[in-house]
């Protein structure tokens, strides 16, 4: 089985990041996908104690980006504004979620098996035409209470939402 993590909105929280990436170790996850608002560059030290590779993309939180880029290289960990990968033969697109009609445009292209966004805090699984559209939450838990991350099951593209 493939394992994807995926993880949005840590927004500063060390308590939230140690138990994601603690949690992401446990179910052994092939790469976590982080889509924006990390903040700090402080939080690559948690960050850094994934045992898989971690890509992340800029929030419109996330102020000092080279402060962030050159944290999270130090572990070998990629940032941008948008990523877009093969991983385990699908493709994917990772963007924060800032601008609604770009996350329409990447759902609508059909370039994308999955999409994963972030921004609004909110559980968000759903399909549209052939594209996945994943929400994991917010991380933090400052909005809502619940400290959410996701996996996706890439083989049998199930996703399960899992309160940390």
């Amino acid at each position: 089985m493939k394992m994807i993590g995926i993880i949005a909105d840590t927004h500063d929280n060390i308590d939230a990041i140690v138990k994601s990436v603690e949690f992401f170790n446990s179910k052994g996850v092939s790469i976590v996908l982080h889509a924006g608002d990390i903040i700090s560059p402080f939080a690559a030290e948690e960050f850094g104690k994934l045992n898989s590779k971690l890509l992340a993309v800029f929030g419109n939180n996330d102020g000092e980006k080279d402060g962030l880029r050159k944290k999270f290289s130090k572990f070998g960990f990629e940032l941008d504004d948008l990523i877009t990968i093969e991983c385990m033969g699908k493709q994917v697109c990772i963007y924060h979620g800032t601008n609604k009609s770009i996350v329409n445009a990447l759902l609508k292209s059909r370039h994308y098996d999955i999409v994963i966004k972030g921004h609004t805090h909110k559980v968000e699984i759903e399909k549209c035409e052939n594209t996945l559209l994943i929400n994991p939450g917010e991380a933090c838990g400052y909005l809502t209470g619940k400290r959410t991350v996701a996996t996706l099951d890439v083989g049998e593209m199930d996703v399960k939402i899992h309160e940390i």
